[in-house]
């Protein structure tokens, strides 16, 4: 089990993303996500959010938006635990090169039709419909999606 940190930066109602397509053996690979990794020794789930948004774009982040937990289960990779964070609030200049990938900004109705794990569709959504904190739990076999279960936290 590992703690990840994902997260959505948004901008002109279009996301930065990222396409993976230049590490080998990556379970995300030819696949658009938002921008994180895995969290260092040490690191809470928002200074993680941060070095890793400052690794691979070099942006800095201004304020995260804490918007919940994800739990990937998988029959290949695993479970992980993915913290889903969101901002409109960042500076700097976007890199030109990032060794995961092509970095994008992509609009949020083109994201659906792209490469991306069924499960993130579902949390887009929730992102998009400004929900509440939540947790969702996705199963998968392979690629495939095969079940999920959303929950509410209350008075968060």
């Amino acid at each position: 089990m590992f703690n990840t940190t994902l997260c959505y930066i948004e901008k002109d109602d279009k996301y930065l993303m990222l396409h993976r397509v230049k590490k080998k053996n990556d379970m995300n690979h030819d696949k658009w996500i938002g921008i994180g990794g895995k969290l260092e020794d040490e690191e809470s789930p928002f200074d993680g959010a941060r070095r890793e948004i400052l690794e691979e774009t070099g942006l800095t982040v201004n304020e995260l938006s804490y918007r919940g937990i994800i739990t990937f289960v998988s029959d290949e990779f695993g479970t992980e635990y993915m913290h889903l964070f969101h901002t409109t609030e960042f500076q700097g200049k976007l890199r030109e090169d990032c060794d995961e990938g092509n970095l994008e900004w992509i609009e949020k109705q083109r994201l659906l039709s792209l490469p991306i794990w069924e499960g993130d569709k579902i949390f887009l959504s929730l992102l998009d419909q400004n929900v509440p904190f939540f947790s969702l739990k996705l199963c998968y076999k392979g690629d495939t999606l095969v079940s999920h279960t959303l929950e509410y936290a209350k008075n968060v």
